[in-house]
């Protein structure tokens, strides 16, 4: 039987109900595929030893970093480094964003709170 392919947009729509909870898209390796709508703010945040990607599929996001902000818009793609302190947040109504890390990685790294999720849904 082949692999199964997901309308990545759709089953956000229909599965995730909630602002920064990532959905796991794929495995790839090691790493996952995660996907997520965005809120007003995030947490500030670090992963001391993974690289981040984001992928807008919908929407705008900004994603903030002490010395300056990175607004992306759909189709843009950023990786933030590991250990670079950051905090993502929308600029329109609940983007939808694709992330790239290792399958270890925590969404709220080295910072702990109410957003963060440890046990993550699969799509």
């Amino acid at each position: 039987m082949p692999p199964h392919k997901i309308n990545l947009i759709e089953a956000a729509d229909a599965k995730i109900k909630k602002v920064f909870d990532p959905h796991i898209a794929g495995d790839v390796n090691e790493s996952q595929v995660k996907i997520a709508k965005f809120g007003d703010v995030f947490d500030w945040h670090a992963h001391d030893n993974e690289d981040e990607a984001f992928l807008v599929l919908r929407g705008r996001i900004a994603i903030d970093f002490r010395d300056g902000t990175v607004e992306l818009a759909s189709g843009e793609f950023i990786v933030v480094p590991r250990a670079v302190e950051h905090r993502p947040r929308s600029l329109s109504e609940q983007p939808v964003v694709l992330m790239f890390e290792p399958a270890t990685t925590l969404n709220t790294g080295n910072a702990k709170s109410d957003l963060t999720v440890a046990d993550l849904k699969r799509l």
